[in-house]
């Protein structure tokens, strides 16, 4: 397994917002959000969910679907997406 350093968890974080951004309009015309808590060396991209993203019973496939996909193109480092709020997700 790969261990990232510091220079490039923060370029990681930086992709992983973009992606967000871009992925950002279509939760949000669900009532839902995502936000970057960060990306740790193990290259796991920590996301809150926000809004109805948080009681969806959609919630984890859309991680895992749409914005993991998403945030692979952009940061292919990432190994993976876990949301921090995990146990709100359905």
């Amino acid at each position: 397994m790969t261990v990232l350093d510091r220079y490039q968890i923060e370029s990681s974080e930086v992709c992983v917002r973009e992606a967000l951004d871009e992925i950002r309009p279509f939760l949000e015309a669900d009532g839902g959000n995502i936000t970057l808590e960060e990306v740790t060396q193990d290259g796991i991209a920590m996301v809150r969910l926000h809004g109805a993203c948080c009681n969806c019973s959609m919630s984890a496939m859309t991680l895992k679907a749409g914005v993991e996909e998403a945030i692979k193109k952009s940061a292919p480092e990432v190994r993976s997406v876990q949301a921090v709020n995990a146990e709100l997700v359905a």
